[in-house]
């Protein structure tokens, strides 16, 4: 209850200046994103329960107040009634409830966007790959889906002001096309060392798709101990699409990419970073021969679609253009925009 009477206070102060909003987003900011899973041993938890949740992937306090009981009384030693002692203490660091659309509108300013290395690309985007959301790539062989994470990878290490995400870059390799010695070249463009380049970069290959979710555990962790701009997946899709075959494994596929996209989701949200996924495409067999742009559609179905806040669809230009087109997003404009390759890697486009 005291709680609740301590946000209506804060609300209340909206009127009274644009700082005492900056000042409630920002111990929100705090308590969501930076509290440790280990604050529980300062509320009588023990050292084991708390390696238990970690073991599972919790490794944050607003990671324990969003999991489900379900989801924690599945983890081995866990009583219902630990789960719910240990659901109590995360709702009061946490205080997940109601807020005024003035704070989010506020919270939502502060977000962080990662420039894509073209400015074309970057402004149909209003500044970059956006923090906090998934941004989804799709299309054919060679438009620039890898040379685009590439970039990003090392993108997101650039000062903000710099139009950079200001930490370090997760990348899950799931098609064995991440290449070191393509960073290095892309760090040189942007007069970064490219062996702390690399160093900045934690980079897993994923084997199987089992092994792709277990991956997002290890992520938590990860997270939880250090500051990470983006986590960079290529692509989503490739493991789900080899493993299961048929129509009578559809169903099946679609709940394991769905479990393995909502994990994805969920870190953005807790961590504040931003999820850039690419994504493959097979032909659209509706579309028939006059289906110009739409001859293509992204793996997935809808499952791909609802996951993802902005999708890209990436397509081969004239000459060595390629163009990004914003398919569907809550917050930009239906529009289009052309890049190039470089050896430095996405760059504005070639004029004729």
């Amino acid at each position: 209850m005291s709680a609740m009477m301590e946000r209506n206070q804060n609300v209340q102060h909206i009127q009274q200046g644009q700082q005492t909003v900056q000042d409630v987003f920002t111990k929100e900011k705090i308590l969501a994103h930076c509290a440790k899973i280990d604050e529980l041993a300062n509320h009588g938890i023990n050292a084991n329960d708390i390696e238990k949740l970690k073991n599972a992937g919790v490794c944050s306090m607003e990671t324990l107040s969003s999991a489900s009981r379900k989801s924690l009384t599945q983890i081995k030693g866990l009583s219902e009634q630990k789960v719910e002692k240990l659901k109590g203490i995360a709702r009061q660091q946490c205080a997940d409830t109601f807020m005024s659309a003035s704070i989010y509108a506020h919270q939502r300013r502060s977000l962080v966007k990662v420039s894509t290395g073209s400015k074309p690309l970057d402004d149909i985007l209003h500044g970059g790959i956006e923090s906090e959301a998934m941004t989804e790539l799709y299309g054919e062989f060679r438009t620039g889906k890898t040379q685009l994470m590439h970039t990003l990878a090392v993108t997101g290490q650039l000062p903000v002001e710099n139009g950079g995400g200001g930490g370090k870059v997760m990348f899950i390799d799931t098609e064995g096309t991440f290449r070191p010695e393509r960073v290095m070249q892309i760090a040189e463009r942007f007069k970064i060392d490219g062996e702390a380049a690399l160093d900045n970069i934690a980079y897993a290959k994923a084997n199987n798709t089992e092994h792709q979710q277990e991956l997002l555990l290890a992520a938590a962790a990860l997270l939880a101990e250090d500051h990470f701009s983006l986590i960079l997946v290529d692509s989503a899709t490739n493991l789900f699409r080899t493993e299961f075959e048929g129509r009578g494994e559809l169903s099946a596929r679609q709940m394991a990419l769905g479990k393995f996209l909502r994990g994805l989701a969920k870190l953005a949200s807790e961590f504040g970073t931003g999820v850039v996924v690419s994504n493959q495409v097979v032909a659209n067999p509706e579309g028939g021969m006059f289906a110009g742009a739409n001859a293509q559609k992204p793996i997935g179905g809808n499952i791909m679609a609802h996951a993802s806040t902005t999708r890209l669809a990436l397509r081969k230009g004239r000459g060595g253009n390629r163009i990004a087109k914003i398919a569907c997003s809550p917050t930009l404009p239906e529009s289009e925009a052309q890049y190039a390759i470089a050896e430095g890697g996405i760059i504005d486009p070639e004029i004729d």
